[in-house]
């Protein structure tokens, strides 16, 4: 019996001087979890939820056809270029179209899982003002701020290695090829230009953000995709 006089003995001064409605709303708030989260607390929840975020859409875009298979973040020919699609597909060409767009996706699948170092260091950078900042702003708050800390040295990851992936699955080649098949018709007047990197880069990285806000989200709006505790009770606050 000893062990637990000194338990008993905090809680008597604890309670001492409290009302009835306050040790029963206390009582009520331990029983439930909800005592109020320190700032800390709060910070570790939303990284990991963004960390969770971040692993299931690296995840996603880095499988095969994880781009290619997805409309929302299916690469596309540029802007410049959809009246070539169209010019080529009209002339029969529609298969060298098609080959482009996969080996395009495929590059950009093959380098989108070397986004996940850079966007876990981004989280571990992230400050208590930001965290709260960030939990209280909108549904996408907390991917705008990886966009925000993050894009820039993405890009200057993401370029040689989207190079070298778009040059191993052969997007490299058949994207020059399209662009030589339109620049060689007589009546086409705006050449495109055959160079894909910077283009598929930025909408790879797109992609990914696409993918992240959709889990930040789903965490958001949905309780069972809070899978951890403390991420459970950061977001209750928030419901």
């Amino acid at each position: 019996m000893r062990y637990f006089k000194f338990p008993l003995v905090v809680l008597f001064v604890f309670f001492y001087g409290c009302s009835t409605a306050q040790i029963n709303k206390l009582l009520k708030d331990v029983t439930s979890g909800q005592i109020p989260l320190s700032q800390e607390q709060v910070a570790a929840g939303l990284k990991e939820a963004l960390e969770q975020g971040i692993v299931k859409g690296t995840d996603l875009a880095s499988m095969t056809d994880g781009y290619f298979k997805n409309e929302l973040i299916k690469i596309m020919l540029p802007e410049d270029a959809k009246k070539v699609e169209r010019t080529l597909r009209q002339m029969g060409l529609g298969g060298e179209v098609d080959r482009a767009l996969m080996a395009i996706n495929r590059g950009a699948e093959s380098a989108a899982i070397e986004a996940k170092p850079i966007f876990i260091n981004a989280i571990k950078q992230m400050n208590i003002t930001d965290a709260i900042g960030i939990l209280k702003g909108e549904q996408s708050a907390a991917t705008d701020f990886l966009r925000r800390t993050t894009n820039t040295q993405l890009v200057e990851l993401f370029k040689p290695k989207i190079q070298a992936s778009l040059d191993e699955v052969g997007a490299t080649k058949y994207y020059a090829d399209l662009a030589s098949s339109y620049n060689k018709i007589p009546f086409s007047k705006q050449k495109i230009d055959p160079d894909l990197n910077a283009y598929v880069t930025q909408k790879a990285i797109d992609g990914l953000f696409i993918l992240i806000a959709e889990e930040e989200k789903n965490i958001r709006e949905n309780p069972l995709q809070r899978t951890s505790d403390l991420m459970k009770k950061v977001f209750a606050a928030q419901d």
